[in-house]
């Protein structure tokens, strides 16, 4: 892949089959269902506080990051989080998700954030290696 071929941009409607196929590529714990993903997605478009950016290569869609920015009361004031970030395999290791991840930290920083944070027990070095720490441990329970 060369440099130039790397686009980013803020998701549209159209993208939701690109979207949908890492999604599925994505889900671990639950596999992401069309008409879920149909209803979700105009929504994070529309949300102001929703960060869903694409990565483009030669005009194909080969990553997304979602995150968002909330309000907090510990950190006086509001922080990001990392919700998905998913680069399709064979794309890896050539500078998309580390681009994301700044184009998220700038939005993020834009909009006054603290810090940046995501939970995954994956790419520990790739998060090292962008200035990310350990900070606890994640804990979930399953609603459904």
């Amino acid at each position: 892949m060369k440099s130039g071929d790397l686009r980013l941009r803020r998701a549209e409607k159209s993208d939701a089959n690109e979207i949908f196929a890492l999604a599925r590529e994505f889900g671990i714990t639950f596999r992401p269902e069309r008409e879920a993903f149909d209803a979700a997605l105009p929504r994070l478009l529309e949300d102001e506080d929703a960060f869903l950016t694409v990565a483009t290569v030669d005009g194909v869609i080969r990553g997304y990051l979602l995150g968002f920015v909330h309000l907090t009361l510990f950190a006086n004031g509001p922080v990001a989080y990392v919700e998905e970030a998913i680069i399709e395999h064979g794309f890896r290791r050539h500078g998309i998700g580390r681009r994301l991840l700044e184009e998220f930290e700038a939005w993020a920083r834009s909009r006054g954030a603290g810090y940046v944070s995501i939970a995954t027990r994956r790419a520990a070095e790739f998060f090292h290696a962008l200035g990310y720490e350990v900070s606890g441990t994640y804990y979930r329970k399953l609603l459904k």
